[in-house]
């Protein structure tokens, strides 16, 4: 009894009932275009014309399901009230292409055309099953007129019967709304399951989705993760010579005034990231790139001698901002594994049509610390050229003894916007 009048089929015999009187409108738009040729006929007397107006009616539900939200609302539906597996998802968002269209249109002709039967049934059938159900107890019932019942029905023995055919009458409706319902929720994930065209876009959408991630959490690692360790370095150096230098310390103090300051503003800047249209522009526009270099460098935490060849003017802004990054992140990687004493040399060449980083530190005198979590610094260099169609290589240089990161950007990429 459960798959005949149990929640799930209750809520798909509601789901059909909906179709039903959604189908009602082009139900009776098609008893308009019978009675256009059977003029002064009842309309409603003949079972004929109730089907003819019912076959009138389909196409033009079809045709209605092609326009674009028809999908969405079905698919709301549907979730809600079909019983759908969840491991058979529906689409989401509009049809935009004509196989999607045509799939929703199968859809939405079924769901009515199912849910004006199974209400039609509902409609006519409940109350003379009920009536028969209380044909033995209700003499007023036996001589209604609207039963319409054979006098052969008086009989004892028919009588007795009558509440067992009533209640076989509400099984076998409950049985078709089921079967109809099933019907539904079998077909469902066919006519109303993303296409092939709707999980292409739907990668897309994870894979855009995705780089944003990646640019933020690379942005917030070069500027934020640069920010901090400089503070830490300086703070730390700071500590250990409060009793001796003063001096010292109180340029450090000053080193990360000015640092922390610097950084909110491209916290702010990197958070901009998150937002779009003119935002999002405003806040590229505002992040640093190799014109802001020399304070980079001036406040890095290690003597750095810098040789810039060529002219950084016809540097894009987009690989512009991008070598900025990658130079400050292999400031940080020197900060971090070789200190305040190690000495750097960096090297920004123009060459044609690409740009060259070259940055030489020494070796550390350790190996370094693995950190749970680290190593993202150079797989964010790394994304960062890949994404401009470069390449970068970093490890330690043999033939000089230090460890070396470069990379060459191209300055023109197809398809590159120059932000």
């Amino acid at each position: 009894m459960t798959l005949l009048f149990g929640r799930r089929a209750r809520l798909r015999w509601l789901h059909l009932i909906i179709g039903g009187a959604l189908l009602m409108p082009y139900f009776l738009v098609g008893l308009v275009v019978v009675g256009s040729y059977r003029p002064g006929v009842n309309l409603f007397s003949a079972p004929s014309n109730q089907l003819t107006a019912f076959a009138y009616a389909l196409p033009l539900v079809a045709i209605t399901a092609l326009f674009a939200p028809a999908r969405p609302l079905s698919v709301a539906t549907a979730r809600a009230l079909c019983g759908i597996p969840r491991d058979r998802p529906l689409a989401d968002g509009p049809a935009r292409t004509w196989q999607a269209r045509v799939r929703t249109a199968g859809w939405y002709t079924l769901h009515l055309a199912l849910g004006g039967v199974i209400s039609g049934m509902t409609l006519a059938l409940t109350p003379f099953a009920v009536g028969v159900t209380v044909l033995p107890f209700f003499e007023t019932v036996r001589d209604s007129r609207a039963l319409d019942l054979p006098q052969a029905l008086d009989r004892p023995w028919i009588l007795a019967l009558a509440p067992f055919a009533g209640l076989a009458m509400l099984i076998a409706l409950a049985g078709c709304a089921a079967a109809a319902g099933a019907l539904l929720a079998h077909r469902a994930p066919v006519l109303l399951g993303p296409t092939p065209d709707d999980r292409l876009a739907a990668a897309e959408r994870r894979a855009a989705d995705l780089a944003v991630r990646n640019r933020l959490a690379r942005e917030l690692h070069d500027s934020v993760g640069h920010a901090l360790s400089a503070v830490t370095l300086q703070a730390g150096a700071a500590r250990r010579v409060l009793d001796s230098d003063p001096e010292f310390v109180r340029e450090a103090l000053v080193a990360i005034e000015e640092t922390t300051r610097r950084t909110v503003g491209e916290l702010d800047s990197v958070l901009g990231l998150l937002r779009s249209g003119e935002e999002h522009g405003a806040s590229a526009a505002t992040s640093p790139a190799l014109d802001a270099l020399d304070g980079l460098l001036e406040r890095c935490g290690v003597p750095v001698s810098c040789a810039v060849r060529g002219d950084p003017g016809t540097i894009p802004a987009a690989v512009s901002r991008e070598a900025y990054r990658i130079v400050q992140e292999g400031l940080s990687n020197v900060l971090r594994h070789c200190g305040h004493g190690a000495q750097v040399k960096l090297r920004i060449a123009v060459h044609g049509e690409e740009l060259e980083i070259a940055m030489d530190n020494p070796l550390p005198e350790r190996p370094p610390v693995v950190r749970p979590g680290g190593g993202r610094g150079l797989r964010g260099i790394a994304e960062r050229a890949v994404l401009l169609g470069g390449r970068t290589e970093a490890g330690p240089h043999d033939e000089d003894d230090v460890w070396r990161l470069s990379a060459l950007l191209p300055l023109r990429t197809p398809g590159q916007e120059n932000r």
